[in-house]
């Protein structure tokens, strides 16, 4: 029976399509929102226009029936509604027609009654028409709109809170929704974290045990040959076997000091003590400590050391371990090495650079090859051992340090690695 996974990558994919779906689905939720709140607004003010129709109706004008409503009803604020009539008007009569009509209409919200004498230019009457539906009971002045006819001014101060109470149903919603697309985000973030994290945990443990069983296992066996007598009475034989089980403990012994390093900067910070550090001096310490693989890869190197001041402020060790591991992926990631280290003056800054003719790495592959455990996926069999945790180290290092580090590659050309430290 076949098992399905599905790859973090994958999940990675899904969260970004994920994500596009909810911001679109958010954005028509709102545009759709805007759209019912600006429908409810004109429903208002259809619903006042037919209050004010039903008033000139209930106060039995034909005046009123000669002219359209355009022309007797103003609109001249988003709260205020003004309409033309013939004074004098009986107040009792006017006030329960209007809270009448307000009501068949179905506009439940408080409302302010003006009468406006153009003679007088103001209001000879006003009233506030409260609502048993609306809970707010805000009384606010009535605007006064001078105008050369009498009219009728019928103010809403809660209009806003009127119209958005009209959608509350689908405020609500909609809030519903997007808890639920956030929750369902957070959900598959969490599940992509944890498959990555896992994911990360299989590679490992793969690459340890990989890593470290074949120079075991070529210890154990020069430890059996070096046990038989015939051997040892073969000096060359003996010294043979022994630069294998040197070679190999020393191996072993690079890999554990960098996981000791890596499990040192996840758990805290990089302690710098900085001083005045040549890089030339430098990049000659390394080459010695790498001479044994140099010699074994027979490795050529070349040199353009032509920055005239080569001193930067740093840490000796930390650095060293960088040039070091740029120089080891170099030698490690070609059959003949053919290698060259360079350095010069930039602006502000000192740039060292390490060329190689390796098997170089895709273009989809650099963003990735400073993350913590990868490893270029590769087939051929030059393809070197470890753990990928190098490149990832020297990045954390050189944040440290705010320096720089970029790489330029070919698959099967060569990469170069250019750093650039501050002065």
């Amino acid at each position: 029976m076949s098992s399905f996974s599905i790859r973090s990558s994958t999940i990675r994919l899904g969260i970004f399509i994920s994500a596009l779906i909810v911001i679109t689905i958010i954005f028509f939720q709102l545009a759709w929102l805007r759209k019912i709140y600006r429908f409810e607004q004109k429903e208002f003010d259809h619903n006042v226009v037919k209050v004010i129709r039903g008033l000139y109706e209930d106060l039995d004008e034909n005046a009123y029936y000669s002219s359209h409503l355009n022309e007797l009803i103003e609109n001249p604020g988003r709260h205020l509604y003004l309409a033309r009539i013939k004074l004098p008007v009986d107040r009792d009569s006017l006030t329960s027609y209007l809270q009448y009509e307000l009501e068949d209409f179905g506009v439940f919200t408080n409302c302010q009654l003006g009468v406006y004498n153009a003679d007088s230019a103001k209001y000879v009457y006003t009233g506030l028409l409260t609502s048993a539906v609306s809970k707010d009971a805000t009384k606010a002045s009535l605007p006064v709109q001078a105008r050369a006819y009498d009219y009728i001014a019928l103010y809403f101060p809660n209009r806003e809170q009127y119209i958005l109470s009209q959608m509350n149903f689908w405020i609500i919603s909609s809030a519903v929704l997007l808890i639920v697309l956030v929750l369902f985000s957070a959900s598959l973030y969490y599940f992509y974290r944890e498959k990555f994290l896992n994911e990360t945990q299989k590679d490992f443990i793969h690459n340890f045990t990989h890593e470290f069983k074949t120079p075991v296992s070529i210890i154990s066996l020069a430890a059996d040959v070096l046990k038989d007598k015939s051997v040892t009475e073969k000096p060359g034989k003996l010294a043979t076997y022994a630069r294998i089980v040197e070679y190999q403990s020393r191996y072993l012994h690079s890999q554990i000091e960098k996981l000791l390093q890596f499990a040192y900067t996840e758990s805290r910070q990089l302690h710098l003590k900085k001083e005045s550090v040549n890089i030339h001096e430098l990049i000659s310490e390394a080459l010695t400590n790498l001479a044994p693989l140099i010699i074994e890869k027979n490795a050529a190197l070349d040199y353009s050391l032509d920055a005239a001041n080569p001193v930067v402020m740093a840490d000796r060790g930390y650095m060293l371990i960088v040039i070091t591991n740029l120089l080891d992926n170099a030698l490690k990631y070609s059959k003949q090495p053919h290698i060259l280290l360079a350095t010069k003056d930039g602006n502000q800054c000192l740039q060292f650079s390490i060329k190689d003719d390796g098997i170089g790495v895709d273009q989809k592959e650099l963003k990735k090859l400073f993350r913590k455990f990868y490893r270029v996926p590769s087939g051929d069999v030059y393809a070197a051992k470890g753990f990928g945790l190098g490149l990832s180290f020297v990045k954390t290092i050189l944040d440290a340090h705010n320096g720089k580090i970029k790489i330029e590659s070919s698959l099967g050309k060569g990469s170069t690695f250019t750093v650039e430290l501050p002065r």
